[in-house]
């Protein structure tokens, strides 16, 4: 019997949407050689506390309210932006899932991050938790709709073969170091699994945890297979690499342990909750590795009565 893991669709969208869907495209920037006596109207008309500085079409830095605040106390509004702004810059890119920034915002803190094309590096958009929550509820209204478009059970698959013994096996192929292609096999197989029919309930969870084994593909691996058994009671789904392997298993478990190097976390990848987040999705987890040889993970997700 399928167990409710608590996993909503809302949790499951964070996976599925990207920053780029929800993000503001129409940024209100800043140059670098503005006074930042003119920063007072800027935030005061568009209602906003801070804002990208620009110099043409690359972001260069951000400069808050608390820094024009400082300014103000220390009389220097004729000093230019550029000399204020922060340069070292925490930004999100516009291909990654919402949920890396959410987890983000939760580290930080900030109100809002700078939003950048990861093949140019030019400003994209800005995101502001606003934005997520803007885009999560319009995400669940379409939903809504199409559910109620096309609504079928997913038992009809099995029920009209006629064998002592079915399964139905998917195979995808993950190259790691592509984060180019990053979730595309965990994407594919929630759309194949969605098409069949199975129970959305289902069908979230294993595209969670698809999606955390498919990045620790990619990030830790040369390469892998992830391989999906569908049986008439039950999906299995199994990621096997070919990797350095895991040496604690134990504190690989840990909440936010991570061995993935500060240019895969700059990223967005690497944050140390995704075998965390498998187990919390699967109803059965077992977890294999060998060091040097790679690491083979087995992930059961029965279906409910």
């Amino acid at each position: 019997m399928g167990k409710d893991r608590g996993i909503g669709r809302v949790q499951e969208l964070t996976y599925e949407l990207k920053v780029g869907e929800v993000m503001t495209r129409e940024v209100i920037t800043a140059r670098p050689d503005c006074p930042v006596g003119e920063l007072r109207e800027l935030f005061r008309v568009n209602k906003i506390s801070g804002t990208p500085v620009v110099d043409g079409e690359n972001l260069v830095g951000i400069i808050s309210i608390e820094d024009f605040i400082k300014c103000l106390a220390g009389g220097e509004m004729d000093c230019s932006v550029e000399k204020k702004m922060t340069r070292k810059l925490e930004v999100l890119y516009a291909d990654e899932p919402v949920v890396h920034a959410i987890n983000k915002f939760e580290r930080y803190g900030f109100g809002r991050f700078p939003v950048v094309d990861r093949k140019t590096g030019q400003l994209a958009g800005i995101l502001s938790k606003g934005d997520i929550i803007r885009g999560l509820l319009n995400k669940l209204e379409i939903d809504y709709r199409e559910e109620e478009i096309h609504r079928y059970r997913a038992s009809h698959i099995f029920e009209d073969i006629l064998a002592d013994k079915t399964v139905i096996t998917l195979r995808y192929n993950v190259l790691g170091g592509d984060f180019d292609r990053a979730g595309i096999s965990a994407s594919t197989l929630k759309k194949t699994l969605t098409r069949l029919g199975f129970a959305p309930q289902v069908v979230r969870r294993v595209a969670i945890a698809t999606y955390e084994a498919e990045m620790n593909i990619v990030v830790f691996a040369e390469k892998g297979e992830m391989v999906s058994h569908i049986y008439p009671e039950y999906i299995q789904i199994q990621a096997k690499d070919k990797g350095p392997g895991i040496e604690d298993i134990e504190q690989a478990m840990q909440p936010g342990f991570s061995t993935a190097p500060e240019w895969v976390r700059e990223l967005g990848f690497g944050a140390g909750m995704g075998l965390c987040n498998i187990q919390k999705s699967a109803d059965e987890m077992v977890l294999k590795s060998k060091v040097g040889k790679g690491t083979d993970l087995q992930a059961t997700f029965h279906f409910p009565d």
